[in-house]
């Protein structure tokens, strides 16, 4: 029966919650009913539990309805209530979700560290239930604790909701979260620490809160429903007074207006629009309203809403208008002016032309800290901070002289002065009145407070923010330069490498290759002069090692690179000379002054010197040209290095991740530069490197 009650309130609250989806408490109360159910349905099954072993397994597979308890009854208060504090809530959430991860660990679970035996009792009706008899496990005070904050929790979140008024609430809901909950936690503490022999039967206790909280929420539908209805049967109500209003107003020849001072606006009949001229649509405001009014006839009118304004007596005056095509009509008005200052939600101050206070709300009390009997009658400089009154006087008298509806001090930080001395940041909003004793000024004053220390607030989390940008840019800069050292000494020893094994197949296998030519020369010789028919076999090995000779020191001299050649004006004029004698194609090197203007580092130069060289081999091996033209140019800080030639091109997109494009940009990225290739079909080829000129560590030569 117990369970049924609960999956009843359960599908109640469900099906509200699918009507009212921006109302989360219902959702959770039904959640929090389905756990009920699932409690006891648990217990029901301790009841019955034959063995030591079986009551250990349910009670541990227990612990997910109750963990699930606690979690929506924290939820539900939050939502419900708006009330209890944050981390209260998020401590007890925490314990209980420990508590839950311990009852999986520990065996058989977290309320026993063993169950010796089971007692069976008789119950209500003469049956007879299962009680635990076991150690109690020390760890379940992690429980207990949650428990304990539970209940801390609802006491605070049951006092906020009293003291901010919303007293029925906190009684009913909150005091049934107190009672049940202390009655459940109670009876479970004592049975599990072996102070009383009875089953566990939180249940029922439980049932009672949900009841509890679910009678509140209906009560609150009820009368949201009745509120509903009364809002209508207003509506209606309204709508009928108002066409009663607009037949009786069109059937006697009368037209009503309104004006509202604060915004200076005008609501008006369609009936008055007609008799004063104005249009179906058109927005109405007091200067308007004057505009209107018959010259002669505007002093009349202006003393008679002046005299309402100061008295409140109602006020009568015949006048003229003057409607559009020019026609003079005659009008009998008949009224008062309220001030509906007191309604305001801001505070609201009206100063006259000497700058003295006539007119304050509650409001403007509460921000300022005066009663409004001392206020009445003195400067309105008295609420202006003393470093900035003489200032404000002046800008009093300047706006008096022209005054309109505006914000104050716009651009600028505005401050008013409490009674304590304190300063309080505002904004204000100035509406004229004019009248005949002159212009009165209306001011509506906002308490900015809050939304100055929510920016303030807000900027220091953009600083941190900033900070940790910084930092961050910093080690990433760090990393960045640390990353290039690292790559300027690994192409520092490729080039001491690459020297060492020019330097050893020169002087090694070049010079052997040589002594081999020169051996088997004599052997020809010899082998000629006895008439032998090996000469020619031995001739052939004469020219087989002089060309291998050739082609280490060839091999040796493109290892070397430009260290072996001085600097990189010669190296690379060396190149096109050899390419001229080699491949037979014309070459060319240009170049700002003379080789001693280039002062580059052997570090960028021993980069520099193979992106022209496979520049000029792939012109030659590949773009079949005929003319190659390699320039040297200073720019704007930086050293340029360009390699044209006439060949045939190629769709530079398409072979833009080829092997020695990459690694032509990764020799300019090693010195900070960058690598650029254009091509066009039969238009040729231009490689472009750009480097910065700026110390490197240069390539020490090998000694």
């Amino acid at each position: 029966m117990n369970a049924a009650a609960c999956l009843t309130l359960a599908g109640i609250y469900l099906l509200v919650w699918c009507k009212q989806r921006e109302n989360w408490a219902h959702l959770i109360l039904s959640c929090s009913a389905v756990a009920g159910a699932a409690l006891t349905a648990f217990e029901l099954a301790l009841l019955r539990a034959q063995t030591s072993e079986q009551y250990g397994v349910i009670l541990r597979w227990a612990q997910l309805p109750v963990w699930m308890t606690v979690v929506s009854l924290v939820v539900f208060v939050r939502l419900y209530l708006r009330a209890g504090r944050p981390w209260l809530a998020w401590s007890v959430c925490g314990a209980r979700t420990l508590a839950l991860i311990l009852n999986f660990i520990f065996i058989p679970n977290l309320s026993y560290r063993e169950i010796t035996s089971l007692r069976r009792v008789s119950w209500w009706g003469g049956e007879t239930v299962s009680v635990p008899i076991g150690v109690t496990n020390p760890w379940i005070l992690v429980a207990q604790l949650s428990l304990l904050l539970l209940i801390i929790f609802f006491v605070d979140a049951t006092i906020t909701a009293w003291r901010r008024g919303d007293r029925q609430r906190a009684l009913a809901v909150g005091g049934a979260l107190i009672f049940f909950s202390a009655i459940a936690i109670g009876q479970v503490v004592l049975v599990v620490w072996g102070i009383i022999q009875v089953p566990f039967l939180a249940c029922f206790s439980y049932l009672g809160l949900i009841a509890a909280m679910g009678y509140q929420m209906s009560s609150d539908l009820l009368h949201r429903a009745e509120l509903a209805r009364q809002l209508q049967m207003s509506e209606a109500d309204l709508r009928e007074t108002h066409q009663r209003m607009e037949l009786a107003a069109s059937a006697a020849q009368l037209g009503m207006w309104m004006w509202d001072v604060v915004r200076n606006e005008i609501w008006i009949t369609d009936k008055g629009r007609a008799l004063f001229g104005f249009g179906a649509s058109e927005k109405l405001h007091f200067q308007r309203f004057r505009s209107v009014i018959h010259p002669e006839d505007r002093e009349l009118v202006l003393k008679a809403v002046e005299n309402s304004l100061h008295t409140g007596a109602e006020y009568e005056a015949e006048y003229r208008v003057v409607l559009p095509n020019g026609q003079i009509r005659w009008i009998a008005g008949r009224g008062h002016v309220e001030f509906m200052v007191e309604a305001a939600p801001s505070a609201m101050i009206m100063v006259n032309t000497e700058g003295r206070i006539i007119l304050v709300n509650t409001q403007a009390e509460a921000v300022f800290g005066y009663a409004r009997e001392v206020l009445v009658g003195h400067p309105i400089e008295m609420l202006v901070p003393e470093r900035l009154r003489a200032q404000h006087v002046g800008e009093r008298h300047g706006y008096f002289g022209g005054a309109q509806a505006r914000p104050m001090g716009a651009g600028r930080e505005l401050f008013g002065r409490r009674k304590d001395g304190s300063e309080v940041p505002i904004e204000i909003g100035l509406n004229p009145i004019h009248t005949s004793e002159g212009v009165f000024v209306l001011a509506s004053i906002i308490d900015i407070s809050e939304r100055k220390q929510a920016e303030l607030q807000a900027q220091q989390q953009r600083d941190e923010v900033e900070e940790l940008r910084r930092q961050k840019t910093a080690l990433l800069e760090s990393e960045v330069a640390e990353r290039a050292r690292l790559e300027r000494e690994v192409v520092e020893i490729c080039a001491r490498e690459q020297q060492r094994i020019a330097y050893d197949l020169h002087d090694g296998v070049g010079q052997q290759l040589v002594g081999v030519a020169l051996n088997a020369k004599l052997l020809e010789q010899e082998l000629r002069a006895a008439g032998s028919a090996e000469a020619e076999q031995a001739s052939e090995i004469v020219r087989l090692a002089n060309q291998a000779a050739r082609q280490a020191r060839l091999t040796a001299r493109n290892l070397e690179g430009a260290d072996g050649v001085g600097d990189l004006k010669t190296a690379l004029q060396k190149l096109v000379e050899s390419v001229r004698r080699d491949c037979h194609v014309d070459g060319i090197v240009k170049a700002d002054g003379d080789a001693s203007s280039f002062p580059v580092s052997a570090l960028v130069t021993a980069q520099l010197y193979p992106i022209a060289q496979e520049a000029v081999h792939n012109a030659v091996e590949h773009g079949g040209a005929r003319k190659i033209e390699i320039d040297l140019a200073f720019d704007q800080g930086n050293l340029v290095l360009a390699v044209r030639d006439d060949g045939k091109g190629f769709d530079a997109s398409a072979i833009s991740k080829g092997m020695g494009l990459r690694i032509m940009r990764y020799r300019a990225q090693c010195i900070g530069g960058s690598c650029e290739v254009q091509s066009k079909r039969t238009k040729g080829t231009v490689v472009t490197c750009r480097v910065p000129l700026r110390t490197e560590v240069a390539v020490r030569p090998i000694p």
